[in-house]
C-alpha cells in the first residue's frame, strides 16, 4: 500500500477553528485544572483527564476521572453501541 499524507492544513481548520471545538478545548482544558487542583500534579502527569459521560462541557467533579491516555482515547465515544446511556 502507498502511502498516505496528512493534509495539516485541512485538520486544523476542520478540528481547530469553530468556536464550538474552541469552546470545547477550553472546557477541557478547565477540567484538567480542576482535577489538578483536587488530585495534585503528580496524580495526572502523564494522564488524561476523562469525561464520564463524553461531554467536554460538563466539567462536574462526579463526571471526572483520571485515566491512562490509552483508556481514555480508546474509549472516545465514537462507537454509540458500546455507550452507556
Amino acid at each position: 500500500m502507498g502511502e498516505r499524507n496528512r493534509n495539516y492544513k485541512r485538520e486544523y481548520q476542520r478540528d481547530h477553528s469553530s468556536s464550538e471545538k474552541i469552546a470545547q478545548r477550553s472546557n477541557r482544558n478547565k477540567a484538567r485544572r480542576k482535577v489538578k487542583a483536587s488530585a495534585g500534579a503528580a496524580a495526572i502527569a502523564g494522564k488524561d483527564v476523562h469525561h464520564k459521560d463524553h461531554n467536554p462541557n460538563n466539567n462536574a467533579r462526579s463526571n471526572l476521572s483520571i485515566a491512562s491516555v490509552r483508556a481514555n482515547r480508546s474509549d472516545n465515544g465514537k462507537n454509540k453501541r458500546y455507550r452507556k446511556a
